[in-house]
């Protein structure tokens, strides 16, 4: 089969705008999971916020850990049965299916690497020692010492964390029962597509496999790996993921507003996605500004006037976008010492609280409607054009249309503004952000005279 072929995204990862949503919390379920209270559908409170969404002109969903878990969701205890405290396969197909019907895809957590102590097969282990047939599932098991929890057994975790217990996958038998599982949440659910769970910890064998089962599902999946250090080329390759997290752009957009730095982004963009000689050219890298793992933007950040300029960046620079539920208000978070609670708060009733800094939902709106209304921002190359420490200006082109985007974040008005634009010719430009707003381009020069304080600009030949 032609690479190509093999490497084939679903088509409409290049036109997603994502929120990210972790159930378990947004949804404020208790934990840790008891195994014996009936299914509560905690999962139908998030149906109001659907029509939200939509109006923030998301059109995809991913969804943090929704199967049984023991207690954060990444500690599976079944991958068959929806988590109890979330509700049950009828509640999770209705989120689904409303979320369908609004034409959004749907993105599931697959957290593949590692399972909870409560996991069936390593219940059974625990119970038979040696005498279990599912020994073998389990990394690094051994029956020559005693874990911190007085098994008579020791066994790898995720990092060493041994409430994490590492799957073997070069089992087969493991392999089967996970395929399986991606078979079943697509028959039952109708799923769109994988996020996979610590992908940079795992064998790469497995993902080869993994895209070659799901090449015979009904339907194409799209498959994006966690990855949080190295060459993405590793994992988003053909016959294997089709895209990657892109945490090295995360760190680069909030770093270089602290730092009043625009050369980090600069170089970060350069060594990327520049056209003709970027890394990941090509490749549609899921991009954020914050998740369930980090510090909310609105944290994250010295200035809070940077955070709609951060999204600017991130809605016209490629890759697909994603925001993280409550953050398109501002939603403040912060990791504290290793409890990642604070950065996983329930949801309140929709539409939720006034926004900090006002107006960023609708800038967000705004930046969203851009990105679906001009193909050039989803699918065209980027060029660096200009690139100063607090101002930055890139070209984005496909076929006959261009546009270019240009940003101050100093706290003052900027030096003039003289873009290279060769072929430009003699015209006009107008602000796609600011109506009425023009501009000359003369000589293969677009002059933007003196970019005013924290603003941003999206160009397009009038």
């Amino acid at each position: 089969m032609p690479s190509e072929t093999l490497l084939a995204e679903p088509a409409w990862i290049h036109d997603a705008v994502f929120m990210h949503v972790y159930p378990l919390g947004a949804c404020d379920a208790l934990m840790p999971n008891d195994f014996q209270s009936p299914p509560v559908a905690r999962l139908d409170r998030l149906l109001p916020w659907l029509d939200v969404w939509a109006a923030l002109r998301v059109n995809a969903v991913y969804l943090g850990p929704v199967f049984e878990s023991s207690s954060h969701g990444y500690d599976t205890a079944d991958y068959f049965q929806v988590d109890r405290r979330l509700g049950d396969d009828a509640a999770l197909a209705r989120l689904v299916g409303g979320l369908h019907a609004r034409g959004m895809k749907v993105v599931v957590d697959a957290v593949f690497h590692h399972v909870g102590r409560d996991f069936w097969a390593f219940k059974d282990v625990r119970e038979k020692g040696q005498a279990s047939p599912y020994r073998s599932w389990f990394t690094g098991l051994r029956f020559d010492a005693k874990n911190r929890f007085g098994d008579p057994f020791v066994y790898q975790g995720w990092h060493g964390v041994e409430d994490l217990v590492k799957l073997d996958l070069r089992q087969d038998a493991v392999r089967r029962h996970l395929f399986d599982a991606v078979a079943h949440w697509v028959k039952r659910f109708g799923i769109d597509g994988l996020r996979l769970d610590a992908a940079d910890d795992m064998d790469l064998d497995f993902f080869d496999g993994l895209h070659a089962f799901c090449r015979g599902l009904e339907r194409p999946l799209w498959l994006m790996g966690e990855v949080i250090h190295g060459d993405y080329r590793q994992w988003a390759r053909p016959g294997r993921l089709h895209a990657t997290t892109d945490y090295a752009l995360w760190k680069a957009l909030w770093s270089s507003h602290n730092d009043r730095n625009y050369f980090e982004l600069a170089h970060t963009l350069k060594r990327q996605v520049a056209a003709g000689e970027g890394m990941y050219e090509g490749l549609t890298l899921y991009t954020f500004a914050d998740n369930h793992d980090v510090n909310r933007a609105a944290s994250l950040l010295k200035e809070l006037r940077h955070l709609p300029l951060l999204y600017l960046l991130l809605f016209t620079l490629p890759g697909a976008p994603s925001l993280y539920y409550g953050s398109e208000w501002g939603q403040q978070g912060r990791k504290e010492g290793g409890n990642d609670r604070p950065l996983r708060p329930p949801l309140p009733e929709p539409p939720g609280p006034p926004d900090s800094p006002p107006g960023l939902r609708a800038a967000i709106t705004r930046f969203a409607a851009l990105r679906h209304q001009h193909e050039v921002l989803r699918r065209g190359r980027y060029r660096e054009l200009l690139v100063r420490s607090e101002q930055l200006a890139y070209l984005r082109e496909l076929g006959s249309e261009s546009l270019v985007v240009a940003v101050n974040a100093a706290d003052k008005p900027s030096e003039p503004v003289d873009l290279p634009l060769p072929g430009a010719g003699e015209g006009e430009w107008v602000d796609l952000l600011e109506s009425g707003r023009r501009f000359s381009s003369r000589g293969g020069r677009l002059q933007l005279g003196a970019l005013p304080p924290t603003v941003g600009r999206v160009l397009r030949r009038a």
